[in-house]
């Protein structure tokens, strides 16, 4: 291997990127694996070949397209993991419509926003998932639903949305049943999905995840066929993959992990999807990798502590496992040997990610010493550039030095949707996609993350954007000034701590800080650790020193573990 002398590499490959839309290289992939398993659901008691799968996909397309949605509209989908969920990705695909992923655990304002924010025509929901009842939220939303058609909608606060399509909550008032859509389809037949395929080029946009900004309001990072086809089918390759894995996928399909990591490097390798629940459940995940005799399997840290803490870990018969990847958070040394030994993943990687990447840009390899699968996030898969930048120039620096990586290749995204501003402060005049985080690559081309430039916290694989909460507090008529950073936490590597300001003459307990929190943002943007201050450490400019908060608040947490 070529050793580096600047901090600059490229992933010089023989293996040639693939110049397919999802939905043609899907129709080749059920065609060669026809009659090999594709999609178990456990907790849906489901189990299709790649036939059946693509014939459930292709009637839910034709469906689609007969209710008049025409390629690069933009259709949402807000549910936990389920098979419906997989349909609507491959399907929105074939029939050239951009999915646009919303996290299950939105509330009301957080819809709101995503929906209008890139516009989106139709919406797929759930009907519930655990203490969100989705269709009492969107009837609050958009109460014309009621009176109104399905695919008929007009709601003054969602004016893009005119229709709505529901799963497994049976028939609802103003939306289409799931399965109505792909009986529509079945009987419609497949001719327009086969007419509509030349017409689709692989660099469409085909995708949209909300990524949360320092500005506080979500941005949707736009994805095209070829951004996150290549990223799936390179990383299958990474993992070995074949027609006979099987992958456990415990992480949650709206986020790249899910549906990139997960679906699409099973897709391009024929291997079949496993989803053991609708949302992370340790028994669960330990039953379908044993049941199922699954392969390998993916999460974050959080998730193989869990599994390996349960009660019953011991019963379970994991020798089927082989690989998976752990991302999403710093991985301790400890774990990674019990994930190596205890759960028989001896070639488990360790991974980088950015969702304006597609997600991985980096990924440790089996045949990696261990030091480097614990120190290291791998290198850069093929066909990507990555470089240190110097922090005031952007120039690649001298190989060791910190500064921030960049990446560029066919992995970056086309741009935040409807927002060039915030696209510009991302992607520079040269196409480096810049990360926001701090890190070292060493002269074999290994990558180093040491910090953040940008102040997210990462809470168990969710990365959360502390001006987001800020924003949030600041309406409350109590609040006159708050901060918000992470603090370390052993279980799941960062929680979210607040110090909040009260006007003069107002109160406010912990508990009343949380539900208020509660009312309005998802469950894990939460703050864990809350102190009402009367004033804050700040420059002699008057901004906020968050770095000596965090300090103070590290101090009293390990204070109080050591008087525990």
């Amino acid at each position: 291997m070529t050793t580096l002398h600047q901090s600059y590499v490229h992933g010089a490959s023989a293996a040639p990127l693939l110049g397919d839309t999802i939905g043609d290289h899907f129709e080749a992939a059920a065609a060669r694996w026809a009659g090999r398993d594709a999609l178990i659901v456990r907790h849906q008691d489901i189990r299709w070949t790649w036939a059946e799968l693509k014939a459930r996909i292709d009637d839910f397309a034709a469906g689609l397209i007969a209710l008049g949605l025409t390629p690069g509209e933009r259709i949402g989908i807000w549910s936990p993991n389920s098979a419906e969920w997989t349909v609507a990705q491959f399907a929105t695909a074939r029939a050239g419509l951009i999915l646009v992923n919303i996290n299950p655990a939105y509330r009301l304002a957080e819809l709101e926003y995503a929906l209008d924010k890139v516009a989106c025509a139709a919406l797929i929901t759930a009907a519930a998932f655990k203490s969100s009842d989705y269709i009492g939220m969107l009837r609050e939303l958009a109460p014309e639903i009621d009176g109104a058609a399905p695919g008929a909608l007009r709601a003054a606060k969602l004016p893009h949305l005119r229709c709505v399509i529901q799963i497994g909550g049976g028939q609802v008032a103003g939306m289409f049943a799931f399965e109505e859509i792909a009986a529509r389809g079945a009987a419609a037949g497949h001719a327009a999905v086969a007419a509509l395929a030349p017409a689709l080029q692989f660099d469409d946009p085909i995708n949209i995840q909300f990524t949360s900004g320092t500005t506080g309001s979500p941005k949707g990072a736009t994805l095209t066929h070829h951004n996150i086809l290549n990223n799936g089918y390179f990383l299958g390759e990474t993992l070995g993959f074949n027609a006979d894995d099987r992958l456990c996928i415990p992480v949650p399909l709206y986020h790249c992990f899910g549906m990139v990591i997960g679906n699409l490097s099973c897709m391009t390798h024929g291997a079949a999807m496993v989803y053991p629940s609708e949302a992370f459940d340790p028994l669960a995940t330990l039953e379908a990798i044993e049941a199922e005799r699954c392969t390998g399997v993916l999460g974050v840290p959080t998730m193989f502590i869990a599994q390996l803490r349960h009660p019953e870990f011991e019963r379970f018969d994991l020798s089927s496992l082989r690989t998976g990847i752990m991302a999403g958070a710093p991985c301790p040394p400890a774990l990674m040997t019990r994930v190596i030994e205890d759960m028989h993943c001896r070639e488990i990687l360790i991974g980088y990610s950015q969702t304006e990447a597609s997600p991985i840009t980096h990924l440790t390899v089996a045949d990696d010493s261990f030091e480097r699968r614990i120190e290291t996030v791998g290198r850069n898969l093929p066909h990507q550039e990555v470089k240190i930048a110097d922090l005031k120039t952007g120039a690649a620096i001298p190989i060791g030095e910190i500064g921030e990586p960049c990446f560029r290749g066919y992995h970056v995204m086309l741009g935040y949707y409807n927002d060039d501003e915030a696209t510009r402060n991302t992607i520079d005049s040269a196409g480096w996609l810049h990360s926001g985080d701090l890190g070292a690559m060493d002269a074999a081309g290994y990558l180093r993350i040491t910090g953040r430039l940008k102040e997210m916290i990462i809470r168990g694989g969710e990365n959360i954007y502390p001006a987001e909460i800020e924003a949030y507090l600041f309406a409350n008529p109590k609040i006159a000034q708050t901060a918000v950073f992470g603090v370390s936490d052993e279980r799941l590597g960062e929680e979210i701590a607040v110090w909040v300001q009260l006007h003069d003459g107002e109160t406010m307990t912990e508990d009343e800080l949380r539900d208020y929190c509660r009312a309005g943002l998802s469950h894990f943007k939460v703050p864990r650790h809350i102190r009402f201050v009367t004033s804050f450490p700040m420059t002699v400019t008057g901004k906020l020193q968050k770095f000596r908060m965090q300090e103070i608040a590290e101090e009293r947490l390990q204070d109080a573990a050591v008087n525990a």
